[in-house]
């Protein structure tokens, strides 16, 4: 009786965590197409920046996200977050050239530079510590489910209406997310919110990493650098081998992830998180080499799973550690640095892929073979990291 009174189960997580998925639907479901697109408008050289370009202002974005996160509110901040994505999704089509399709995506990334960031802080808020691994993965539910969809969804309604459909389809999805944030009670407490004034943008270099969560952000660093190098070129990676749905990897591995991380994150509450890192580490670095290794639908699809597996493993407990380090009153401030690190890694990982793959087919298994290389980094990592945290 007691876990059905349980926060992670009431009506605000629930809206919380559907507000994730269609918030993680909205921007996701573009990806797969992108790269086509900005081929057809004349950008095929600037292919690295789709992804880099988002990655730089959510990264630039995060210490003032943090700030807010922790003064005006989670709420107003995850709306945000949400209306950057409902913006730019209308006006794609507007500026269908290549320097304004640029500019959209490094405004679009702003939208992840907020939303994320107040979230964690609002899990955090309403779950108690000994099991904020369980209410991570959870909410990390709706979020790869999002992710899921999204890619499946955009490159079926491109095969069959037109991109520009895709774009508003996806302005639509941010709207409802934003809709339901609208229904949500805010968990600052009343105590530590301000009204908001230009003042608070006013970033001190003390007010951009929380020094405490350094060791978590080290690790999301090195294991996303891989992840942006994915986001870069599987959806050219898949064309080649002849599959028309460029979202079926993308729907593969968060599908898979989805299997793991509640179990994950209830296993990094009771094991330690350092010890369910190692293991999603490893998988990560098998993953990378299979899908460096694909040469058929079966083998990418393969490595599409492992992958969502590991991630499905590292990403609850990489959350719960940088929390669990974390100070109470600035926790908006920590999860801003674990998101910077996250963009970081992400950023670096698609502008080195995008400059070295250069249109050509054969350098993706270089490209994968050096991700599992700097995991394998990652790990080493934290085989030297003595310090333990479990609830």
């Amino acid at each position: 009786m007691q876990a059905q009174k349980h926060p992670i189960y009431n009506l605000q997580f629930g809206l919380l965590c559907l507000s994730s998925l269609l918030f993680s639907a909205s921007f996701n479901m573009l990806i797969p197409e992108l790269p086509s697109y900005l081929e057809g408008l004349g950008g095929s050289e600037y292919k690295g920046l789709i992804i880099a370009l988002f990655t730089l202002t959510a990264g630039i974005s995060r210490p003032f996200s943090g700030r807010l996160t922790d003064t005006i509110g989670r709420v107003p901040v995850m709306a945000f977050g949400s209306i950057v994505c409902f913006v730019c999704g209308f006006l794609y089509p507007v500026l269908a050239w290549v320097a304004g399709f640029l500019f959209l995506r490094l405004m679009h990334g702003f939208s992840t530079g907020f939303k994320p960031t107040a979230t964690a802080a609002y899990v955090a808020d309403i779950a108690p510590k000994e099991r904020w691994g369980e209410a991570l993965g959870i909410h990390g539910l709706a979020f790869s489910t999002g992710m899921a969809i999204g890619p499946a969804i955009g490159s079926y309604i491109t095969l069959y209406f037109s991109i520009n459909v895709l774009f508003y389809i996806s302005s639509a999805f941010a709207l409802l997310s934003i809709i339901i944030l609208m229904n949500m009670k805010e968990t600052l407490a009343p105590e530590l919110r301000q009204r908001f004034h230009p003042r608070l943008l006013k970033i001190k270099r003390t007010d951009i990493i929380a020094p405490e969560v350094i060791p978590a952000a080290v690790v999301i660093f090195l294991s996303y650098l891989g992840y942006g190098a994915i986001l870069t070129l599987i959806p050219d990676k898949t064309e080649f081998l002849g599959i028309a749905n460029k979202g079926l990897f993308f729907m593969a591995f968060t599908l898979a992830s989805l299997v793991v991380r509640f179990a994950a994150g209830k296993a990094s509450d009771k094991y330690g998180r350092t010890s369910v890192i190692k293991v999603g580490l490893g998988m990560l670095i098998a993953a990378f080499t299979l899908i460096g290794y694909a040469d058929s639908f079966v083998v990418l699809m393969t490595g599409a799973a492992v992958y969502g597996i590991s991630q499905g493993v590292l990403s609850p407990a990489l959350n719960a550690w940088t929390v669990d380090m974390s100070l109470p009153d600035h926790r908006g401030k920590a999860m801003a640095t674990m998101y910077i690190a996250l963009e970081a890694g992400i950023g670096m990982g698609a502008l080195f892929a995008g400059w070295y793959y250069a249109d050509a087919i054969t350098r993706i298994p270089v490209v994968m073979y050096g991700a599992a290389g700097v995991t394998c980094m990652a790990l080493g990592y934290m085989f030297f990291y003595k310090k333990e945290f479990k609830s």
